[in-house]
């Protein structure tokens, strides 16, 4: 379980509530300055972060959001987990 009080336990509250967010968005909010980070870090412990790209204000920017796994994705980690075993 994260720290809720923590930078990456309160993105990942930010995340929950359907908001995405960019770098330099969770720069300001969290202090976060490595967002790449902090998603793997999000992702290593089985949150499904997404990355996308969107065009804001004309400019290609990353942003990060909270999603829902396929169930392709969660067999094949099964599948990963049973060959490794």
């Amino acid at each position: 379980m994260l720290n809720k009080k923590s930078k990456v336990g309160r993105l990942l509250s930010y995340l929950s509530k359907g908001y995405d967010i960019t770098e330099n968005q969770a720069a300001g909010k969290f202090g976060i300055a490595n967002l790449s980070a902090a998603q793997s870090y999000l992702r290593s412990k089985g949150y499904a972060v997404y990355r996308n790209r969107k065009n804001i204000n004309g400019h290609d920017v990353t942003v990060y959001r909270l999603g829902t796994p396929s169930r392709e994705v969660v067999a094949a980690g099964f599948r990963a987990l049973r060959n490794n075993a």
